[in-house]
């Protein structure tokens, strides 16, 4: 066997036992990677239970080499995200054994660097209409812009994401000064005026390395054209930055937007629905609902509508404004019919993809849904990032699920969400200096993202530093508006440094609010928790399990939950959760 061998987007360094994917480390325990060498030595032809078990347990008197086998077995088709029911690369031969499926070959001698692609930031456009109630078109034409170039020429070109080009709205930062920060080599900027049926757009692409403005020029057309319109702007920018010449490959396709509904009613209604979802609060998710459901009662073929009103549906759950189980039955339905409609939404397989997990624990169809996600846009930082919370963590595959989410900042990199998701991958690995490191890179951007501070918080935690973890778990639930979430980890805290009396205060609290709507059970299970009385902690963590809890999935890498990892009622947990005990 050579020292280094490939297969499909994997590689095996032989000698190092790792596996990795597209450079990224996959975690793999040394049983499983024997039986993946095994595999690879005899590719196409069957490998023999009793042949592993002589070279994985040559010399050990073993009673349980079958379920030990076939451990070793699932958790390397888990690192491969293969399935044994639709194999790609492991098929199961009952009674005889296993072979590899996929073809293995070497690394070519001397690799040629991969194609830097050209790096582009569209800055949010500009309301020249004089009406701020037109704030939300301005943004939606700039989601549209960023959606439409992204997919203009993936191979070629990497679009900043919307969530870290919101934070350059009105900005007074110069073109060299943003090229520096976000490592970008391009600028696209302008203003939208509207006036009743007639949008004017103009549009400026700068080169940041000398400030060159390769083109302006101002675009219009009627309401009824808009996206023509946006196709236009699109393939001009494309061809003035000429990627082409960057690539060995020669001319890459520049796809056409997609136009997504031919209801312009429908179009408004549901820039007003995202415009509302993008603020995160209640109020405003109760309001993008309400748009959304008006844009799909107008137009029942509108994909992007369904795909923001399942979307809408997530988050009033994850902020826990809605029962778990009641928004997820709802959103799951819309997911599925944007599916429906376009089967090639990659985002949408995403998002179906946690669906799965939290309604149903059903791992194999979050693994399903995430595997055609990539597929479909390995590029996108919002697939990524739903796969590392959904699939990976869940597992407890925590150094994939940082990989991920570096992945993601690379295009997102003033994300809060995504980079405090990595905080709390951080966490949860127990790299808590970097976890921190993470949190305040966070509050940088956004000082009053509060999960930034519940980062911190749990770090300070960790580290015997109760004084500060509480501090900065207080900040985090007066920026969540005293969400019940946040409260629960307060109470944990308080209890841990002793502060019994006010930790019993918070569940007093809980239990309040539970009276009047939804209250997560892990929120009282966590104090109850820090309380010592493990018999109450058990019930509520039952019920969470059982509400879809989302605090709870991350139930295998809780390091305050060691202590109770071998009691009978901890595995039941995991169990129902369909998680490997």
């Amino acid at each position: 066997m050579p020292r280094i061998v490939r297969f499909n987007a994997y590689e095996v360094d032989l000698p190092a036992g790792q596996l990795s994917k597209h450079g990224l480390k996959i975690s793999l325990r040394e049983k499983s990677f024997q039986v993946l060498e095994a595999l690879l030595e005899h590719p196409g032809e069957v490998v023999t239970r009793e042949e592993l078990q002589r070279r994985l347990w040559r010399n050990e008197v073993f009673v349980d080499f079958d379920n030990n086998l076939n451990t070793a077995i699932a958790r390397l088709r888990e690192a491969l995200c293969d399935s044994a029911e639709h194999p790609h690369f492991i098929e199961t031969l009952p009674k005889r054994g296993y072979r590899f499926l996929a073809k293995v070959s070497e690394p070519p001698p001397q690799e040629e660097k991969p194609v830097q692609r050209a790096r582009l930031l569209v800055l949010p456009f500009a309301n020249l209409s004089g009406d701020s109630s037109q704030e939300y078109f301005s943004d939606a034409m700039t989601d549209e812009m960023i959606t439409g170039l992204a997919a203009s020429a993936p191979e070629q070109m990497a679009v900043i994401a919307r969530t870290t080009a919101a934070h350059y709205k009105g900005t007074h930062k110069d073109v060299a000064h943003i090229g520096r920060e976000l490592g970008v080599d391009y600028l696209v900027e302008g203003g939208i005026r509207r006036s009743n049926d007639h949008v004017a757009i103009n549009v400026q692409l700068i080169q940041v390395s000398d400030q060159a403005h390769l083109f302006a020029r101002t675009y219009g057309a009627g309401m009824a054209d808009i996206f023509k319109l946006q196709s236009s702007i699109a393939k001009d920018i494309v061809e003035h930055i000429n990627i082409n010449r960057k690539s060995s490959a020669g001319p890459g396709p520049i796809r056409s937007i997609k136009k997504p509904t031919e209801d312009l009613e429908a179009y408004e209604a549901y820039t007003k629905g995202r415009y509302h979802l993008g603020t995160g609060t209640r109020e405003g998710l109760t309001e993008a609902r309400h748009f959304l459901e008006t844009a799909i009662a107008s137009d029942p073929e509108f994909a992007d509508a369904y795909d923001a009103l399942a979307e809408t549906y997530w988050y009033l759950a994850y902020f826990g404004f809605m029962s778990p189980r009641k928004a997820f039955s709802a959103g799951i339905v819309h997911a599925l019919r944007a599916l429906e409609i376009d089967s090639a939404r990659a985002e949408t397989h995403a998002l179906l993809g946690q669906f799965h997990k939290t309604a149903e624990y059903n791992w194999p169809e979050v693994h399903r849904e995430m595997a055609l996600a990539l597929h479909l846009d390995p590029n996108s930082p919002i697939v990524r990032t739903r796969y590392a919370v959904s699939e990976l963590m869940p597992h407890g595959r925590l150094e994939e699920a940082v990989a991920e989410l570096e992945r993601a900042l690379d295009v997102d990199p003033l994300s809060p969400l995504a980079r405090g998701w990595l905080g709390i991958m951080l966490v949860l690995s127990r790299h808590y200096e970097r976890a921190i490191e993470e949190g305040r890179k966070v509050l940088l951007v956004d000082p009053n993202f509060f999960g930034a501070y519940f980062v911190i918080s749990v770090c300070h935690r960790y580290q015997k530093k109760f004084e500060d973890s509480i501090a900065a778990q207080r900040k985090a639930v007066e920026l969540s508006g005293g969400a019940a979430g946040m409260l629960g980890w307060l109470g944990l805290t308080l209890a841990g440094n002793g502060e019994i009396d006010e930790a019993r205060d918070v569940l007093q609290r809980l239990n309040a609010m539970a009276e009047q709507g939804y209250v997560p059970s892990t929120s009282l299970a966590w104090i109850h928790l820090g309380l010592g009385e493990l018999d109450a902690a058990f019930q509520w963590l039952d019920r969470a399990v059982d509400e879809c809890d989302q605090f709870l999935m991350p139930i295998k890498s809780y390091a305050f939950l060691d202590p109770i990892r071998s009691d009978p009622r901890f595995l039941s947990l995991l169990r129902k959760m369909n998680l490997e005990p």
